[in-house]
């Protein structure tokens, strides 16, 4: 049964790494206070010799990240979108239906009443790669509940409201409202505290929750990671057997939530450019799994340069 599990958690990483292709969603340029800012490279002050400013993508892809100016929770709510019309059942719900969507204009939100304009993977592929209009289904879920998503992670099918999509399937395809941004396409923004994260392609444009990265508080299994001055959810593209202490990584969602892709150098005993380590709390005794090794809890950011609220905020490396 373990195996069988593992199996279907290494499937649904390879699908949605594919499903990633056009989207880096962390070393992102945003800040806090909704001042919009174009990519940057890692975290603002940090000394963490981070290996990577972006998430697993199969090509190189640039993003932009702006934050929200609102007052709702990024993990509770709603969106203000169109969940009060009075939709009929929809019966094809629970189906993958052939051919592909019909066509919209994501921010516009132009579809027929009781359907929106969402991201999915036209002709059957497996990554975002269009929009479509697909039904909106009676009561659906809102920013930040348990939803599902129908046929696969990028059908483009799910129960969650207008304006939002199914986040971080797993296996069973069940992950989270997150929601899409909004404004335009050169002016993206979030309704909501959030990074706007938009794909090279324009395919992919959401809003990340923020999170604590001591805390790892992210909806599902998702991981707090870097994005710019801020701090977001994004997916862990790990893997079943990578992404623990010392293992060897490429992207900054390459390692198992709580850590973080760093400098190999900063890492004992790691012979890449990059590994993996734990984030720690430098108000804390020495807890680091590598402690053994040299590992012991280091400031992130520069003396005087972390943001307000991470001034405790260190990662398991080298001194």
């Amino acid at each position: 049964m373990a195996g069988s599990r593992a199996g279907a958690r290494g499937a649904l990483v390879a699908r949605l790494r594919r499903g990633l292709a056009a989207l880096a969603l962390l070393g992102l340029g945003g800040c806090l206070g909704g001042d919009k800012q174009t990519s940057a490279s890692g975290a603002s002050g940090s000394t963490s010799g981070a290996a990577t400013s972006s998430t697993a993508t199969a090509d190189a892809a640039t993003s932009t990240a702006t934050s929200g100016t609102g007052t709702t929770s990024a993990a509770t709510g709603t969106t203000g979108t169109s969940g009060a019309e009075a939709c009929d059942p929809v019966e094809t719900f629970g189906e993958v239906p052939s051919g592909d969507l019909p066509e919209c204009d994501v921010w516009a939100q132009d579809c027929p009443p009781c359907e929106k304009c969402t991201p999915y993977a036209s002709e059957g592929g497996s990554a975002w790669n269009a929009h479509g209009c697909a039904p909106v289904v009676p009561n659906p879920k809102q920013l930040g509940e348990p939803c599902t998503a129908q046929g696969s992670g990028v059908s483009g099918l799910d129960d969650c409201d207008k304006g939002l999509m199914c986040w971080s399937p797993n296996e069973a395809n069940v992950g989270y409202c997150i929601g899409l941004c909004v404004g335009s396409e050169i002016d993206p923004e979030c309704e909501y505290p959030a990074v706007c994260a938009v794909g090279a392609d324009g395919v992919l444009a959401i809003c990340l929750p923020l999170c604590d990265p001591l805390l790892q508080d992210c909806p599902g299994e998702d991981a707090c990671l870097p994005a710019g001055d801020a701090w977001a959810c994004s997916l862990d593209l790990s893997g079943p057997d990578a992404g623990a202490d010392g293992d060897p990584c490429e992207y900054a969602n390459a390692c198992d939530p709580g850590l973080l892709c760093m400098d190999g150098a900063r890492v004992p005993g790691c012979q890449t450019a990059g590994c993996c380590a734990s984030f720690c709390d430098l108000e804390e005794p020495n807890t680091c799994p590598l402690k053994d090794q040299g590992a012991e809890c280091v400031p992130y950011y520069a003396i005087g340069e972390a943001p307000p609220g991470k001034e405790n905020l260190g990662f398991c490396g080298l001194p």
